[in-house]
């Protein structure tokens, strides 16, 4: 039972995170959360908490924080699929090469397989004779508040 999570709610009751069972009853024991819902059973004077709910709001743009940047990862999340061919998104190409001071923006990649990659090589799409299926752009998740 010790091993088991309890989720955390915030005073708004959104989700915060999951934490341990020792972690949840040291909340309870601080009185900063109280048990909104419990399992069967007790712990010392307690019922066993399967979730907690804080008394206090707590801001939370510490979780959001880094969901506006662009990286590669985030580049194949957003396209899905290869933007020259439409088939598995396996890597990240700039559409102007990075030779050529091109970077990593979410205007300036898109996700690519290693063929169409390849086959761009250190071009631009118009010299290479290939068509973008998709517009780059900044996903509305990713504009920092």
């Amino acid at each position: 039972m010790s091993d088991a999570n309890v989720l955390v709610l915030n005073a708004s009751y959104e989700p915060l995170q999951r934490v341990s069972m020792r972690h949840a009853i040291k909340m309870l024991v601080r009185e900063v959360a109280v048990i909104e819902e419990a399992a069967t059973g007790m712990f010392g004077p307690f019922p066993v908490p399967k979730v907690l709910r804080l008394v206090r709001y707590v801001k939370t743009r510490w979780m959001h924080r880094r969901s506006h940047l662009c990286t590669k990862a985030a580049i194949k999340a957003r396209d899905a699929m290869c933007a020259y061919c439409g088939g598995k998104a396996e890597t990240v190409d700039h559409i102007v090469p990075r030779s050529r001071g091109g970077t990593l923006t979410w205007e300036n990649a898109v996700a690519a397989c290693i063929r169409c990659n390849h086959r761009k090589a250190d071009r631009t799409p118009a010299e290479a004779g290939m068509t973008l299926l998709v517009v780059p752009q900044q996903p509305q998740y990713a504009v920092p508040a």
